[in-house]
């Protein structure tokens, strides 16, 4: 399998399709707003991005393309909204769905995508705004970028830490 048409939610499987490091974007998936983050090449810091107004898969497509190649992205991980115990629901559904789209030859960036689990991601995005004394109206419009660092951070800490 080329490396643009991996879909993964193993770690390792992620790693080996990026054997170079390089930048990756993470993506908070809601329903209105596409969360954005991104990282160092050498998987030590996510960054908090903008947050993008959800619409049609060629707009979205074509602003993270342009994210992309601005950042010289190498891998993307997407945020999986697992329910509590584990199993897959219907937002679970589209965030695979969104995936499968991003990796398609003709429609797609072509680049290795890894599903993260991000249960608590968003209650810990929060705590960490709160923390910083943003206003109710400021972590709204911030939360789901924040949200998509926490994603970022926990999948490139297990990516760099070896642990997979």
């Amino acid at each position: 399998m080329a490396a643009g048409l991996l879909i993964t939610e193993n770690a390792a499987e992620f790693r080996d399709a990026l054997p170079d490091g390089g930048v990756l974007l993470g993506l908070d998936l809601g329903t209105k707003t596409i969360g954005i983050a991104t990282c160092d090449a050498g998987w030590n810091f996510a960054t908090a991005g903008k947050t993008l107004p959800k619409g049609k898969f060629a707009r979205d497509k074509a602003a993270l393309e342009s994210i992309c190649k601005d950042r010289g992205v190498a891998g993307v991980v997407i945020g999986l909204p697992l329910n509590m115990d584990g199993s897959a629901g219907p937002r679970a559904q589209a965030s695979r769905s969104f995936a499968r789209n991003l990796v398609q030859r003709d429609i797609g960036l072509g680049l290795p995508v890894l599903l993260w689990d991000e249960r608590w991601s968003t209650t810990s995005a929060e705590r960490d705004l709160i923390a910083q004394d943003f206003s109710r109206a400021k972590r709204a419009e911030r939360i789901d970028s924040h949200a998509a660092a926490v994603i970022l951070q926990g999948a490139i800490d297990r990516l760099a830490g070896g642990i997979l």
